[in-house]
């Protein structure tokens, strides 16, 4: 039986068929030399924008983490509005486009704790994004984060990684946090991700018992690049997480 935040999904579909399905950080970075980004929005998401008061609530001066954010725009909104930025993500091309694209000016230096990465940082100092895997992140003193926008991680992640994934997000939060993720809702036997299909029970199972979850909405995300994946349907279905 679908529950009442999949009102037009009759049947919930299982995610086990994408279970050991594995991307390797290679074939990511690949997917920027290639140009086959189709999951960056260059107007931003319309559901953060939307619900933009319900996770700000107003406060200034906050610290926002985007795991694997690519170049995602919104960014720039944050640190517009006086918070400060933190990113992570494996391409070093999508960083520099992010820059580049925002008419910033940025500074590089490698990072001494994991080999091979370094951080990128806005000469305002209010943006840094880290050139690395999220799971070596750890190893960096970035503190803790008030604020996480998941668009495009959770569900780009390997589904043999929740796990690991979920524990390196609770390890980021401050108290008092609001942790907003997208999460997508489609047939996964008509494909085989990324992005990956999460259902709500795999978003409780990994953050239920440390976070309370707050459905938001539910939007129509059918474009035609996933009809010619061959889906009929695609959903984005945003939540909020918070403090128990």
């Amino acid at each position: 039986m679908a529950d009442a935040t999949s009102l037009r999904v009759k049947e919930l579909p299982s995610a086990e068929v994408q279970k050991n399905h594995v991307l390797t950080l290679e074939e990511w970075q690949d997917r920027w030399v290639t140009r086959n980004i189709g999951f960056h929005q260059e107007q931003g998401n319309r559901l953060l924008k939307k619900h933009l008061d319900t996770f700000l609530k107003g406060q200034s001066g906050l610290r926002v983490f985007f795991p694997l954010c690519g170049k995602a725009v919104e960014m720039k909104w944050f640190a517009d509005r006086g918070h400060t930025v933190v990113g992570v993500e494996i391409s070093e091309i999508a960083i520099r486009e992010f820059f580049t694209e925002q008419n910033l000016l940025y500074t590089e230096k490698p990072l001494t704790e994991i080999a091979g990465a370094k951080v990128f940082k806005s000469s305002s100092g209010n943006i840094s994004v880290y050139c690395c895997s999220l799971f070596d992140l750890p190893r960096v003193n970035i503190g803790k984060f008030d604020r996480i926008w998941d668009r495009g991680s959770l569900v780009a992640i390997n589904p043999s990684d929740h796990d690991r994934y979920a524990d390196v997000i609770l390890s980021l939060l401050n108290k008092g946090f609001h942790y907003l993720v997208a999460i997508l809702s489609y047939d996964p036997t008509k494909h085989a991700g990324p992005p990956f299909y999460v259902p709500d029970t795999e978003l409780k199972r990994l953050f239920g018992t440390k976070c309370s979850i707050q459905f938001l909405e539910e939007a129509d995300a059918l474009e035609e690049r996933h009809k010619a994946w061959g889906l009929d349907y695609i959903f984005e279905k945003l939540y909020l997480l918070t403090e128990k």
